[in-house]
């Protein structure tokens, strides 16, 4: 897990003594640039965090970037830490701390790079580090990331406002560009990133019924079909095993469907660190999923980086980066049977499941960071030439 950028001793004066602006405003291309990437920090775990958290390493790394983590989330003082067990006290007390902490940090970033989501997390997230960074004058990023944008947009006038005014938006998928340009929104596309070299692809002989899902137990997400969908792999394969890795407000009832629908050998395994996941793949055969509502999964890149062949419902983003019968198997929202079917197909022909995953492998290799680094210098160089350009006088 990286440790908070902010939390490093020295890292303000280091900041504050290594200015990025020349005396007449213009930066000095001899200090690397630097990016508050505003997100969710390592203690929320999803697929935010794992992003932010794969950009500042790697620009950690090679020194190109000055990336830190301006957490949306920011850890209180201690005597207020036991009220944040106190839903809507919980909100207040972050936003307390949050605005702060957005001033704070800001005003030493050439570029604001603040990750989205929908709905309530919009306002209380990307909303006010947007209206931080204008008031910084700071060039702001929006990095909208939510399958859930074709309702979002549709319904809230002021993300269609916040995002006609940001300096840019920038989706990781083919899929949510699209729901923008119905909106008359531009979007730039810069897709998530995978580190292959933690994800070890390993070929499944022979293939065992071991199922795997890390999507979060959220009712987008729609976990509950996957287990009516395991439920009907087991009355063929009554070995097979389903580890569920994830967490949320449908728990309690997925475990009370699991025990209704007489399931054996599920595993609920909770959250998993992002350091850490890689091990589920690594011991699962078949990855599963079974979204109404997604975007572009982290976790079926992963599926496909550790030789695991993919079984997920057709919605959203998804069909952009797996497409049916090359690099995997769709079946339509909420089939369970469908589901199920697909599940069968692999099991019975696993030579035709090493093919799909083989193939999905492959297309892994845009989404490493020697790719996904230029597409990420390009945005950064061009809200700041924009930035920076000469107004034009009036004649």
């Amino acid at each position: 897990m990286l440790a908070r950028t902010r939390a490093l001793p020295g890292r303000m004066s280091r900041v504050s003594h290594s200015p990025s602006a020349s005396s007449n405003g213009s930066r000095d291309r001899s200090v690397p640039p630097r990016i508050a990437i505003v997100a969710a920090s390592p203690r929320i775990i999803g697929g935010h965090a794992v992003q932010a958290q794969r950009l500042i390493a790697r620009w950690r790394e090679e020194g190109t970037i000055d990336a830190w983590l301006v957490p949306i989330d920011p850890e209180p003082p201690a005597p207020l830490a036991p009220a944040l067990r106190v839903k809507y006290l919980r909100t207040v007390i972050t936003q307390l701390c949050y605005w702060p902490s957005l001033v704070r940090e800001l005003r030493h970033a050439d570029v604001v790079h603040v990750f989205s989501a929908s709905y309530t997390s919009f306002l209380l997230a990307p909303l006010p580090a947007f209206l931080v960074g204008k008031l910084l004058g700071k060039p702001v990023i929006v990095n909208y990331r939510s399958g859930e944008a074709p309702d979002h947009l549709r319904r809230s006038r002021l993300a269609r406002a916040v995002l006609r005014r940001s300096d840019m938006n920038v989706v990781p998928s083919r899929f949510l560009a699209e729901v923008f340009a119905r909106f008359g929104l531009t979007a730039r596309i810069v897709p998530n990133t995978i580190d292959l070299s933690v994800f070890k692809y390993r070929e499944r002989v022979p293939l065992r019924p071991h199922l795997l899902s890390t999507r979060n137990f959220e009712g987008l997400y729609n976990v509950a079909c996957t287990l009516r969908a395991f439920a009907r792999v087991q009355q063929r394969y009554p070995e097979a095993t389903l580890t569920l890795v994830g967490s949320g407000s449908e728990g309690e009832r997925l475990e009370r469907l699991a025990v209704e629908l007489g399931l054996r050998n599920v595993i609920f395994a909770g959250s998993v660190p992002s350091g850490e996941i890689h091990h589920r793949y690594r011991d699962a055969d078949i990855y599963v999923q079974t979204p109404s509502i997604d975007n572009m999964p982290g976790s079926v890149l992963e599926a496909f980086a550790s030789g695991l062949p993919v079984v997920s419902t057709n919605v959203g983003g998804v069909p952009a980066i797996l497409t049916d019968g090359v690099h995997g198997r769709l079946a339509a929202n909420d089939d369970d049977e469908a589901v199920a079917d697909r599940i069968l197909m692999l099991l019975e022909r696993p030579d035709y499941a090493r093919q799909l995953a083989r193939a999905a492998l492959e297309t892994c290799r845009a989404y490493e960071w020697a790719s996904v680094r230029g597409q990420w210098l390009d945005a950064y160089a061009a809200v700041t030439r924009r930035r920076e350009a000469p107004v034009p006088a009036r004649v």
